[in-house]
């Protein structure tokens, strides 16, 4: 208890950087040889995160001058139903493990999402360490990342495009451009600037290379982040804005036919790749990726997109949040025929209940009304139900990022 009392929060400035990373390094166990293996000194890890320290929000506790434990949000922005919303991104939490048990993390994620709530970041997205743990928090799971496995023979065969393939520097503007083009019409996607651009890249060895489709206008319809090892090719990622670069990112894979033996690589949707390829049977995993948790109700409901009706709709219920008193209590959405929702606060209780969890999984497309009503996450009536699954777009998040 006594060195309990000796703790203070205070905002962690670009000063405490040596500490951050140490408390970071700490926690996560990242060692020498790992840094050294993708070519990194300990300088240079310092030096790569200042600009990401400077517009962060970091938030420590300190023993005196020592930091003990921290959480850091960057200011992002992601795309949710064809809307931009400012979102907060959680990252960079760690506590030494002699001061664990003492109640500050629950501390520094509360001052973290005031602070969000602040900043209009009506949302906030984390890559968990521990689903349990955020999950308390009022973090719920939103996106898969499914991990797959082709053999050289199960490779895509040749289809005739319009557009061609370019290898370009994997930092070039050609890639940024591509990658705009598709978050910009993808739900869920990360709007990357160049924070956002330095923590996707940053943990990458040298040896990673891009390659852009054009279509036939020059315009770049998507990409491939790849590397090649021990006759591996191994995808990062690829996005594309139509079947037709997608198409033509195959076409290129297949072509190093002769120098591989399989494909090794990563999706971010909800869509098995096993379906699109003629030999379907290759291995694929699937495994929750990102989790997000909405900062404030009643601003995302002002943004969020309802499917239009012919009538208004309404619904009352109950909601639970374990940290942001905003959330809590009872309230009454309405929402309009042209699909704007608006939630108000009421007096007194309702039996139709639901937490911050499920709400947020369920408006981001992660999971249906229909199956949070059947596993007891969602309480309402019938009626109710068949109102929610017409009013919310049926689609999953797509988000490959990692910070």
């Amino acid at each position: 208890m006594a060195r309990r009392k000796q703790l203070k929060m205070k905002r962690v400035g670009v000063e405490h950087l040596e500490q951050y990373n140490q408390l970071l390094r700490y926690v996560f166990q990242v060692t020498d040889q790992e840094l050294q293996q993708i070519g990194w000194e300990e300088k240079e890890m310092i030096r790569a995160k200042t600009p990401t320290l400077q517009q962060a929000d970091v938030w420590g506790w300190f023993d005196g001058d020592k930091l003990v434990s921290q959480v850091a949000v960057y200011p992002m922005k992601v795309r949710i139903f064809n809307r931009t919303y400012d979102m907060g991104g959680l990252t960079g939490v760690g506590t030494y493990p002699e001061y664990a048990n003492q109640g500050l993390m629950h501390k520094l994620l509360d001052q973290a999402l005031k602070n969000m709530k602040e900043k209009n970041q009506t949302i906030s997205y984390l890559y968990p360490y521990s689903i349990p743990y955020y999950r308390r928090k009022g973090w719920e799971i939103i996106s898969d990342k499914i991990t797959y496995e082709i053999n050289d023979y199960q490779l895509p065969k040749r289809k005739q495009v319009a557009g061609e393939v370019e290898r370009v520097d994997v930092e070039s503007d050609e890639v940024r451009e591509a990658y705009n083009r598709f978050a910009i019409q993808t739900h869920g996607a990360l709007l990357r600037d160049n924070l956002a651009w330095n923590e996707y890249l940053l943990w990458d060895s040298d040896d990673l290379m891009a390659a852009v489709y054009y279509n036939e206008h020059n315009e770049p319809d998507g990409y491939v982040l790849y590397w090649i090892r021990d006759e591996v090719f191994h995808i990062k990622d690829m996005i594309f804005v139509n079947e037709e670069a997608r198409s033509g990112l195959w076409n290129f894979i297949s072509a190093h036919f002769s120098m591989i033996t399989k494909v090794i690589g990563n999706t971010y949707t909800d869509e098995p790749l096993a379906f699109l390829l003629e030999d379907a049977d290759i291995k694929e995993s699937i495994s929750p990726y990102f989790m997000a948790r909405i900062v404030d109700l009643e601003q995302f409901i002002a943004q969020y997109p309802f499917k239009p009706d012919t009538v208004e709709r309404e619904w009352t219920f109950t909601m639970d949040d374990p940290l942001m008193a905003c959330n809590q209590g009872t309230f009454t959405l309405t929402i309009s025929k042209d699909g704007k929702g608006k939630i108000v606060r009421i007096a007194g209780k309702n039996h139709d209940k639901i937490d911050i969890q499920t709400m947020t999984t369920m408006l981001l497309g992660y999971k249906r009304p229909d199956y949070l009503y059947k596993i007891g996450r969602l309480l309402c009536s019938t009626e109710t139900l068949d109102m929610l699954e017409d009013a919310i777009e049926q689609q999953t998040a797509y988000f490959s990022d990692y910070f």
